[in-house]
């Protein structure tokens, strides 16, 4: 059996599952300040959307591009303080992975991975803008993977089979 070694010296088995990071990157940044020269104690309210996306690259189809789109919005009243959009973006490749363990690889841990960075370009963006940083609580992927299973399932396509969550 051929091993790799570990951090702590421990060996891993090279055939063991894993997940390599390959690159990240913003794809796409904006950021529109219509609000910045109306101060005001009252705070703004945010809406936010999240959203990921996937698609397959390299010959092996063992990689893929994940993209992780946070689009938020500020607004006083009516009036729109600022709006920002981003797509953070990581190329990932699995290696000895399961065909069925893939999909929520992608839905669920590259997300995990790619949002502390969103987070962070986002509250320096707002900070920038001349606004307290914005720092989004932390979120939890898997209610979005099941929600999108579930959609699937009402359109009928592929993948939809599973799109109950798992009983513990």
């Amino acid at each position: 059996m051929n091993t790799q070694p570990a951090p702590d010296g421990a060996q891993i088995p090279a055939d063991s599952p894993h997940l390599r990071v390959l690159a990240q990157y913003v794809k796409e940044l904006s950021f529109r300040n219509t609000g910045a020269t109306q101060a005001s104690d009252v705070q703004p309210t945010i809406d936010m959307g999240v959203e990921v996306k996937s698609r397959p690259m390299g010959e092996r189809g063992d990689a893929f591009e994940v993209d992780l789109c946070v689009n938020v919005a500020a607004r006083r009243a009516e009036a729109m303080m600022f709006s920002a959009n981003l797509v953070y973006s990581g190329l990932f490749q699995f290696m000895n992975v399961r065909p069925d363990d893939v999909e929520p690889l992608i839905w669920i841990e590259c997300p995990r991975l790619l949002f502390p960075f969103s987070r962070q370009i986002l509250a320096e963006v707002t900070r920038e803008g001349g606004y307290p940083p914005l720092l989004i609580n932390p979120i939890d992927f898997t209610p979005l993977y099941w929600a999108e299973l579930r959609e699937r399932q009402s359109r009928g396509q592929p993948g939809a089979e599973a799109a109950a969550p798992p009983a513990f």
